[in-house]
């Protein structure tokens, strides 16, 4: 057996090989694209074993991964900070990060991560760009509201992008060249509404057929959009082994330091998918006026006050909404609450 380490960058991806007594077969760079990798492996066939190697997780390293799967390569996808962990460096480079994740290979203490499947990277995909698109529409209107001010226009109006407040825009004087920009705002905002509308409706027609999407439509909060993007973002809900291995993959739980008698609890963690923990705070904040979670949620807001109540009281809701949902989709069934939903006074 041997085992490779590869160190991936922009422009190239630095490999070094080596056996299972730790000498080195190969140290090299290559560029990372399609027909440099299968000279790689077929090079690296010469020597007539098999093959597993570690990459760390970034941008392009999927690519790395399915490449060299294709040639026959067991490659692993480690937790980049995780590694450094293992192994810190005084000199770090990336011909020394190649060989780090060799010996970590050969040792078998990558931290591996979970690599989701090609139709789970397809569903996720189709939920990311709908939030990308929704950014950027959110991004042009917070403009167009900057550049009423600047030019001190009141907005009395709660929806400026309505059909009465459409009017108003019409009859606004503004100079050149901010009148030019306000009409080419309004017709890309027309247009990503459009293409954010499609995606949505395709969402919808897929979710149909999903197997987790209607249970979690049983969620308090939970419609068919955040239904979709939590599915996609969770994958496979097997490989967390309890419900607080869920919350804490969604990076909602707060940073703990303990040493001794001290236990500081820092920010939240933030690991895992940023658009996991989009989707069960906007979960949350509809699930605060359910009245299965209400009464939690107002009681911890009012403790901590008005300055940040209501963001922690949310947070702390998402938490509970990751839990029900690995307990549903583990158990195979609806959304149902201990206890009842009202307490009746006697």
């Amino acid at each position: 057996m041997l085992y490779a380490g590869l160190d991936l960058s922009r422009q190239r991806l630095d490999v070094h090989v080596v056996r299972e007594d730790g000498t080195t077969v190969l140290a090299t760079a290559v560029s990372p694209d399609a027909d440099a990798l299968r000279t790689l492996a077929h090079r690296v066939a010469g020597e007539g074993q098999d093959v597993r190697a570690t990459v760390e997780s970034m941008t392009g390293a999927r690519f790395i991964h399915d490449q060299l799967e294709l040639a026959g390569w067991d490659v692993l996808i480690a937790d980049a900070q995780r590694v450094r962990g293992l192994a810190p460096l005084a000199a770090k480079t990336d011909k020394i990060d190649a060989h780090v994740l060799a010996e970590l290979t050969r040792r078998a203490l990558v931290p591996e991560i979970w690599l989701p499947t090609p139709g789970v990277r397809c569903e996720r995909e189709r939920a990311r760009f709908r939030l990308h698109l929704v950014r950027h529409r959110s991004a042009i209107k917070n403009r167009i509201h900057a550049t009423l001010m600047t030019f001190g226009h009141p907005c009395p109006l709660t929806d400026l992008f309505g059909v009465a407040g459409r009017e108003l825009l019409d009859r606004l004087a503004l100079p050149e060249p901010w009148h030019t920009n306000l009409a080419a705002s309004l017709a890309l905002i027309d247009d990503l509404t459009r293409r954010i509308d499609d995606l949505e409706l395709e969402l919808r027609h897929l979710g149909v057929d999903h197997p987790s999407i209607p249970l979690l439509l049983t969620v308090p909060g939970v419609g068919p959009i955040l239904a979709y993007t939590i599915a996609s973002e969770i994958g496979d809900v097997r490989r967390f082994a309890s419900a607080k291995k869920l919350a804490g993959y969604t990076g909602l739980c707060p940073l703990v330091r303990q040493s001794g008698n001290r236990d500081i609890r820092g920010p939240l963690a933030k690991n895992g998918p940023k658009y996991l923990r989009w989707a069960l705070i906007e979960a949350a904040t509809h699930a605060a006026r359910d009245a299965h979670y209400r009464e939690r949620y107002e009681r911890t807001k009012q403790r901590l006050g008005r300055q940040r109540g209501a963001k922690v009281a949310r947070v702390d809701l998402a938490r509970q909404l990751a839990e029900a949902i690995w307990h549903i989709l583990t158990k195979n069934e609806p959304f149902a609450p201990a206890g009842p939903a009202i307490h009746l006074v006697a």
